[in-house]
C-alpha cells in the first residue's frame, strides 16, 4: 500500500557529501482502533492493557486505576476476551477481521487516489493500539519522501476516546521527527452526504433480500460515559444526528428507526438507550422482526460480529424476538470507499494543485 518507490535524490544546490532523500510526497495515513495479534492470554493482555491504560478511554486517576487494572482485570479479561476474538479470528490470515477489512480498505483507497492524483499520494493504514503502530508508519511515510501529511481516524462521529486519543498518538509520532511534515487532521464525517448515502444503500440492498421488511432498524452505536457528554464530548448529538440523516434518506416514518447505545463497561451510567436492554424490550412490545445496524464502525470488529451478532442477537431472541438480522458495516464496499475517498480530497485542498 505505501508506495515508497520514488527515487532518493540529492537536494539542489547541496554539497556533494549531503545525504539522498525523497521529496514532495503527500501522505495519507487512515488509522483504526486496533487489534490483538493473537486471541492467546499474552498477546490479548498486551492489548488490553495499552487499550485499558489509555487515560482518554478510562479517565480514572492512575494510582486508583491501575491497581485494578494490573491485579484484577488484566488477570480474567485476557480469556474472556480472547475467547470472544477466536469466535471471529480469520483463521487463514491469522488476523482479526478488522486487521483485514482496514487493508483491504487501504487497497481500495490507494486505488482511488492513485486514479484522481497519480503518484504523489501514498497511502497507508495504522492502528491506534496494536501493530502496526501508528510511530512505525509516521516513520515509514516521513522516510518515503512525504512532505505533508493528512491523518484520517476511521471514526464518522469524534469521541474522546476514539477520533482524539488517535490524534494524541500521531502528534506524539510527529515529536520524533527531527523534520516534521506539514500535517492535517480529518475531523468527524458523520453527517457527510456520501457517507448518509452509503449508510442507507446498505440498509436497501439488506432490505431488498427478504420477504418481509423488519419492523424496526435499530442503529447501534458505541457507548460512552454520559459524564462525558455532560464534559462538551459531542459523540451523542453526531450519532443521534446520522440517524435522523439516515431516516430522512430512507424516506422512513420516526417509529421505523431508533439510536442505541453498545458495549458498557464498568459501574458507571452510559448513554442510553443499552443496545442489549432495548431490543429485548422491542421484542416484548410486539416488535419481531428488527434489523440492526452500526454507523459508528467503518469496519467490522469484535463490538459488532460477537457483541451484535451474537450477545445482542441472544437478548432480542430471548425476549421472544423472531427475525433479526445484522447489516454489515460498510468496509471495503465502494460506495464506502469513494465516500472516505471524498471526505480526503476535501482535507487535502491546497497541497495537490
Amino acid at each position: 500500500m505505501l508506495d515508497a518507490t520514488s527515487p532518493a535524490i540529492r537536494p539542489t544546490h547541496a554539497p556533494a557529501d549531503h545525504p539522498k532523500v525523497r521529496i514532495g510526497k503527500v501522505g495519507v495515513l487512515l488509522a483504526n482502533l486496533g487489534t490483538p495479534d493473537h486471541y492467546s492470554y499474552w498477546p490479548m493482555r498486551r492489548y488490553l492493557n495499552e487499550f485499558l491504560s489509555d487515560q482518554r478511554v478510562i479517565d480514572y486517576p492512575a494510582w486508583k486505576w491501575q491497581p485494578i487494572l494490573q491485579a484484577i482485570i488484566l488477570t480474567k479479561r485476557p480469556f474472556s476476551s480472547g475467547a470472544a476474538y477466536k469466535s471471529i479470528w480469520n483463521e487463514d490470515k491469522g488476523e482479526s477481521p478488522l486487521m483485514t477489512i482496514t487493508r483491504d480498505q487501504t487497497a481500495k483507497m490507494a486505488e482511488v487516489l492513485r486514479a484522481r492524483h497519480g503518484d504523489r499520494v501514498m497511502v497507508d493504514f495504522c492502528m491506534r493500539y496494536g501493530n502496526p503502530s501508528t510511530r512505525s508508519k509516521v516513520r515509514e511515510m516521513v522516510a518515503a519522501g512525504c512532505e505533508r501529511l493528512l491523518f484520517f481516524p476511521l471514526y464518522p462521529h469524534y469521541a474522546g476516546a476514539t477520533t482524539a486519543t488517535a490524534n494524541d498518538q500521531f502528534f506524539r509520532a510527529l515529536m520524533e521527527e527531527t523534520w516534521q511534515p506539514a500535517s492535517r487532521t480529518v475531523p468527524a464525517y458523520f453527517d457527510h452526504p456520501a457517507y448518509v448515502d452509503a449508510l442507507a444503500r446498505s440498509v436497501e440492498t439488506a432490505y431488498a433480500g427478504m420477504d418481509t421488511a423488519p419492523d424496526v432498524l435499530v442503529c447501534s452505536y458505541h457507548g460512552m460515559p454520559e459524564r462525558y457528554l455532560r464534559q462538551g464530548d459531542p459523540y451523542h448529538c453526531q450519532c443521534v444526528k446520522t440517524t435522523r440523516l439516515l431516516k430522512e434518506r430512507l424516506g422512513w416514518e420516526d417509529d421505523r428507526i431508533v439510536s442505541t447505545f453498545q458495549s458498557r463497561f464498568g459501574p458507571e451510567e452510559w448513554l442510553k438507550p443499552y443496545t442489549v436492554d432495548h431490543v429485548a424490550d422491542l421484542a416484548r412490545q410486539g416488535r419481531k422482526r428488527i434489523a440492526v445496524i452500526a454507523p459508528a464502525f467503518s469496519a467490522d470488529c469484535i463490538e459488532t460480529l460477537e457483541e451484535i451478532n451474537e450477545e445482542i442477537r441472544e437478548s432480542f431472541e430471548e425476549a421472544g424476538g423472531e427475525d433479526f438480522t445484522y447489516i454489515p458495516c460498510l468496509n471495503d464496499d465502494d460506495a464506502h470507499i469513494a465516500a472516505l475517498a471524498d471526505v480526503v480530497d476535501a482535507n487535502l485542498g491546497g497541497w495537490l494543485d
